[in-house]
């Protein structure tokens, strides 16, 4: 059994039949009052995000979870592929349990959580980074880079990305998959 001691941000517990992902977490604690521990919990098996308070030293249920590699294969009526790069086993996941769809490019490598307890698919995580091509971009201001200033950018699977004014059409980005936001420019 745990206890609200190993409470960290990932952790995924069970709380009310449910499955939750700590987001964020902290300690509450007053001079007359016993410490108590809260935490912004996220949905896994549903769309609810909650905060929950537990006494400090309270039991908490974590799940044990297991990433495996897989890799998208296609998008269709049953959702998106993907499929096991060891036993080639083909899955359905559906747009909410991936965290960033919108840059999911055919082939791309993943990581899939398992609840080892029911052997359930949980959720889809993208790499941090991704390196995506500009399909589409209006060209820069000459001289307009003495601010921070920013265009939208299409790139190869649809997505809109905020660029600076230097990055052009047919050019390489790393994009921040978790945040949307543009990193640098990659030579190809």
């Amino acid at each position: 059994m745990a206890t609200t001691a190993d409470i960290r941000t990932g952790l995924i517990i069970k709380l009310d039949n449910s499955l939750y992902s700590v987001v964020e977490f902290g300690q509450n604690k007053t001079a007359r009052a016993a410490a108590k521990v809260w935490a912004k919990l996220k949905g896994v098996d549903n769309s609810r995000s909650i905060e929950h308070t537990w006494n400090s030293g309270d039991t908490i249920f974590p799940v044990r979870i297991e990433k495996k590699a897989f890799q998208f294969l296609y998008k269709d009526d049953t959702g998106y592929n993907f499929m096991d790069n060891e036993t080639f086993e083909q899955i359905a996941m559906s747009e909410q349990t991936i965290d960033a769809p919108q840059f999911l490019k055919e082939g791309q490598e993943v990581m899939v959580q398992i609840n080892t307890e029911t052997e359930q698919y949980m959720a889809v995580e993208l790499p941090d980074k991704i390196v995506m091509l500009v399909t589409y971009s209006e060209p820069g201001v000459k001289g307009d880079t003495a601010t921070r200033t920013l265009k939208p950018a299409t790139v190869e699977t649809g997505a809109t990305v905020m660029v600076p004014l230097f990055v052009e059409e047919g050019e390489l980005i790393r994009v921040n998959a978790k945040t949307g936001e543009y990193i640098e420019r990659v030579k190809a």
